[in-house]
């Protein structure tokens, strides 16, 4: 019999597995790019249902709702099955984009997108989750720098999509295009996708994924609120960061009790899981920060459109497609793969102090192959720290372990770019209180980033001193990305490389490193 089902898997596997990798790419391209699209079209969506004052709740809503299920999510497809829970997944986040579509004023709108967040959740953590049931880990990073392509490309594409679907068929449209390609995903993984079928007889960790959704909730509304909504020491900041805490501690504390706990804590005594979800934390940290403030400098300082701001950073994201989809082709043929944490490491810490050397008279060149720099010790991490992750633990606990692994990136984006972007603004205050004096001051008043219509408005003395402020304020944030980058090398000279079992032809189906490949159903 295990002669029978080593055949079915050697076989029938790669045909599968290349169908459903379009599935899994289109699913990937409906959370990354969502945002993306929304982004270029909130200026319409205000002007049509207006409730400017809660414009940034429509951001928000979706962000806590995929950072709060996410870890549920790949709770449930460890009990329960990852097909089934996939495809609920996309179920939900068709019938947010759906309802977000015709969402009549802004409080629906922002509910709708809480809906399309939940769905969201679970795209992000089976794809990769699914990816690590059907693919030894020796073959995986081949398929998930092919990810990480899906996701520059979603980077890139996104803004100019979003335009070009705003302009020619309205805002509405940038919600309802998730449609048809999701149910293409939905068709593909329902008919070739072949799991083997699971069912927990323990029941779901009811009071763990409370105490986990209040303190992730807490945590992601510190960020954006902090600095922002309210200051760091207001009392609405203190009572978030208190509840926060005591629901994490609580929930910790709950883990080590809980029959099947939402978030198994002894997957933490694998080293190099620990390391690699601290070396994800700060790669979200460093590359959604960078993604913010690069278009911004390159408007403000170098006179960029802003229509283009995708296509401003195609070094960056070019450089981290190439070097993912390498790293992924040389992990698959040697089975070794420590080498990149550390160098990515480096790349990142070289790449964001050069960027953080950049002035009022940095030509759009240099820039770029500043932000190539980044952009190639990025693609060096990005999916190593999810493949070392996945390899790190036995195959009952995949799906956590994905979902472990994205949740720390999600928290380190929102810590990224609220610590960058409450020292970018602080800076840009105070450079423009320094040259412009009292007009400095009100123009920064409420805003310390101007998009582009805004400045051509400035006085000329002004726009200049506005220029240094903004080269000024990347400067710091630039320099501190660079210093939290350090970590990253550090915890990538800690990782110990097992070896990654199951090669192209071969799947070893014993064993947490052993090459986790699934079985169709009909055998």
């Amino acid at each position: 019999m295990a002669d029978k089902v080593e055949d079915v898997i050697t076989d029938k596997q790669p045909k599968s597995v290349r169908v459903v990798l379009l599935a899994l790419m289109i699913a990937m391209m409906l959370a990354m790019l969502d945002n993306m699209i929304v982004g270029t079209a909130m200026p319409t969506i205000v002007g049509e249902l207006g409730g400017l004052e809660h414009l940034s709740w429509v951001v928000t809503g979706y962000t806590l709702a995929t950072a709060a299920s996410t870890p549920i999510w790949g709770k449930i497809g460890d009990m329960y099955g990852r097909k089934g829970a996939f495809l609920s997944s996309i179920v939900i986040f068709l019938i947010g984009s759906a309802l977000s579509g015709m969402a009549q004023d802004m409080g629906q709108l922002i509910g709708f997108r809480a809906v399309q967040g939940l769905g969201a959740g679970g795209l992000m953590v089976g794809v990769m989750a699914i990816i690590g049931d059907l693919v030894p880990p020796r073959e995986r990073g081949k398929y998930q720098g092919m990810m990480a392509g899906v996701m520059a490309l979603a980077m890139i594409g996104g803004p100019l999509v979003g335009g070009t679907i705003t302009d020619n068929w309205g805002w509405r449209w940038a919600f309802y295009i998730n449609l048809p390609l999701g149910a293409v995903a939905l068709a593909l993984v329902t008919a070739v996708l072949h799991l083997p079928k699971k069912r927990s007889k323990a029941g779901i960790d009811y009071l763990g994924v409370v105490l986990l959704t209040v303190g992730i909730t807490a945590i992601v509304l510190v960020t954006t609120w902090g600095g922002t909504e309210y200051a760091w020491t207001s009392a609405r900041i203190m009572e978030l960061t208190g509840i926060g805490v005591a629901a994490l501690v609580g929930f910790v504390f709950w883990q080590t009790r809980a029959a099947e706990p939402v978030l198994p804590l002894h997957i933490f005594k694998s080293r190099n899981f620990t390391l690699m979800s601290v070396i994800g934390f700060i790669t979200g940290f460093v590359m959604f920060g960078a993604t913010l403030f690069l278009p911004l400098y390159q408007q403000a300082v170098q006179g960029a459109s802003a229509t283009n701001s995708g296509l401003l950073l195609l070094p960056m994201l070019g450089a981290m497609l190439v070097t993912s989809m390498v790293a992924g082709r040389v992990t698959t043929n040697s089975g070794r793969y420590k080498i990149f944490p550390i160098v990515g490491g480096v790349l990142m810490i070289v790449g964001l102090y050069l960027l953080s050397l950049m002035d009022t008279g940095t030509t759009r060149l240099t820039s770029g192959v500043y932000m190539a720099v980044v952009g190639a010790g990025m693609g060096c991490l990005m999916q190593i720290t999810m493949l070392v992750a996945q390899n790190s633990v036995q195959m009952k606990d995949m799906g956590v372990a994905s979902s472990s692994a994205t949740l720390f990136r999600t928290l380190g984006s929102s810590f990224g770019v609220a610590i960058m972007g409450a020292l970018f603004n602080h800076r840009v205050q105070d450079v423009m209180a320094e040259r412009a004096g009292a007009l400095g001051k009100n123009i920064t008043e409420q805003s310390a980033q101007l998009d582009a219509k805004s400045l051509e408005k400035l006085p000329a003395a002004a726009r200049e001193a506005y220029q240094h402020a903004v080269s000024s304020g990347t400067h710091s944030a630039f320099l501190l990305g660079a210093g939290i980058s350090v970590l990253v090398l550090i915890a990538a000279l800690f990782v110990k490389e097992v070896p990654l079992k199951g090669g192209p032809q071969k799947a070893s189906p014993e064993g947490a490193d052993a090459a986790p490949t699934a079985v169709a159903e009909a055998v």
